[in-house]
């Protein structure tokens, strides 16, 4: 009773096998963690595959505009695609909104930072990391937020710049600064900060982190970056997302 089932089930699998095509994505630092988990399920539902590159926004605009193979950009700030579409580089009419980030002020040891962020004006720590505001939307959105708090001069002195959220996030983890300014999907797990301290900034410190996604020129063939962005606006991805402390458009 049960062969005619499974000999569809296996026909269906081959039919999805044989059209499958693999797409290479370039992810920002921060959405990392999520990139990955969505693109496995994407896998499995899809049978497409897809490779995931991550880095600084700033870095794969330089990658793009040089010829880099990617398909798919998930940017961490809504400028870049926009620019890649003007220059030629990205396929009109396909940005979107994916996540609004936000960003959390945060150390690896309790009662470090308070719920607050007090300890920017108190001054008990000798090195703040963030990300290098010139590349890196998380690193712009840690600058506005010091400059609203008056801060941005007082301690400049202090910065330790990462290259991207990732680097900021291991320099403040490791202890090469007592604490930082990260992505709040870095140190968020089932819907709390797991570990250490943190003060989540409040959204009206700085510009909204709007996260675009992008099918670039080199993707407009490829069935799989067509379906991967697809993807990206369901509700399985949406869920994920969510769950990683992003807000959604």
């Amino acid at each position: 009773m049960l062969v005619r089932p499974l000999l569809i089930f296996l026909a269906v699998l081959a039919a999805m096998q044989a059209t499958a095509e693999e797409t290479r994505i370039a992810v920002a630092a921060n959405f990392s963690a999520p990139a990955k988990q969505i693109a496995e399920a994407f896998e499995r539902g899809t049978g497409h595959r897809a490779t995931l590159v991550t880095g600084s926004t700033g870095k794969f605009h330089a990658q793009i505009v040089n010829g880099a193979p990617f398909d798919v950009l998930l940017s961490a700030d809504d400028e870049t695609p926009a620019r890649l579409e003007k220059e030629g580089h990205a396929q009109a009419g396909t940005r979107f909104t994916y996540a609004i980030g936000r960003l959390v002020l945060w150390s690896p040891k309790p009662d470090v930072v308070d719920g607050e962020g007090a300890i920017l004006k108190n001054g008990d720590f000798r090195h703040l990391a963030l990300a290098n505001p010139k590349v890196a939307p998380y690193g712009q959105a840690a600058m506005e937020t010091l400059g609203a708090l008056g801060l941005a001069d007082t301690l400049r002195p202090r910065f330790v710049l990462g290259e991207n959220i990732a680097q900021t996030h291991q320099f403040v983890a490791s202890g090469n600064a007592e604490l930082g300014f990260v992505a709040l999907a870095q140190v968020m797990k089932d819907g709390r900060i797991a570990d250490g301290s943190g003060w989540v900034v409040p959204a009206r410190l700085h510009q909204p982190i709007r996260q675009d996604a992008a099918l670039l020129t080199r993707g407009r063939g490829n069935a799989a970056a067509k379906a991967f962005l697809a993807w990206l606006k369901g509700d399985a991805a949406q869920a994920t997302i969510r769950s990683f402390g992003y807000d959604l458009p």
